[in-house]
């Protein structure tokens, strides 16, 4: 497994992941945001012809994770699908299923528009608008904050955070980002299937760029 960067928050342990994602050591989890399963089904079903080893390699990321981690829960901030229900997302049951004990916490996200019915046969527990445990709560939107009055920090997703690195001769390069604000931080798209909005840093942030194997405070 490619190695994570430590990152604390709160006397608690983030191990931050060149895979886009969080592993919360205290809760043993993974957090998670903006998977957008089944998409690459729903452009190739409006003729763009897009692979599915897209897909297929997102979902095995996330296999691989949940083993090397031994996590027991997965939470999710927000659009772990991307919209109704496709053949995709026949796989995503197949493995879920596999993974009978793992608890899995999603939190809607505005592209989580499937029935209760499927979260619930799929043993997802949802979350409308937010989920807080130990002190930290976990939204889609930032915007959508709606956390416990005992909140000291709170994790989102939906921008999908990107970073805009100089290079040499005018050149530059955008890279998603794990970006920690000293109230909140947006986790960057899990997918690699997604675009990136790049984000302004100041000076009391600190913003870590995922640049393929590696994780690089900036």
């Amino acid at each position: 497994m490619q190695t994570p960067v430590h990152h604390t928050i709160n006397n608690n342990s983030f191990w931050l992941s060149p895979q886009r994602c969080i592993f919360w050591q205290e809760e043993n989890a993974i957090i998670a945001s903006d998977l957008h399963l089944g998409k690459t089904g729903h452009f190739r079903k409006s003729g763009i012809a897009v692979p599915q080893t897209v897909f297929k390699e997102d979902l095995q990321r996330l296999i691989d994770l949940v083993q090397s981690y031994k996590a027991e829960k997965l939470i999710i901030a927000g659009d772990l699908f991307h919209s109704k229900e496709n053949k995709e997302l026949n796989l995503f049951k197949k493995w879920r299923h596999d993974f009978p004990l793992l608890e899995i916490h999603l939190i809607k996200g505005n592209h989580d528009i499937l029935k209760d019915e499927w979260y619930g046969a799929c043993g997802i527990t949802v979350h409308k608008k937010s989920y807080s445990i130990s002190g930290f709560c976990f939204v889609h939107d930032a915007a959508d904050a709606d956390c416990d009055a005992g909140t000291e920090y709170y994790f989102t997703g939906h921008i999908h955070p990107g970073i805009y690195i100089n290079g040499m001769a005018r050149q530059g390069l955008s890279l998603p980002c794990f970006y920690f604000t000293p109230k909140f931080a947006v986790l960057p798209a899990f997918s690699r299937f997604t675009g990136l909005f790049n984000i302004k840093k100041s000076a009391a942030d600190a913003v870590f760029a995922i640049a393929e194997k590696s994780v690089i405070k900036i």
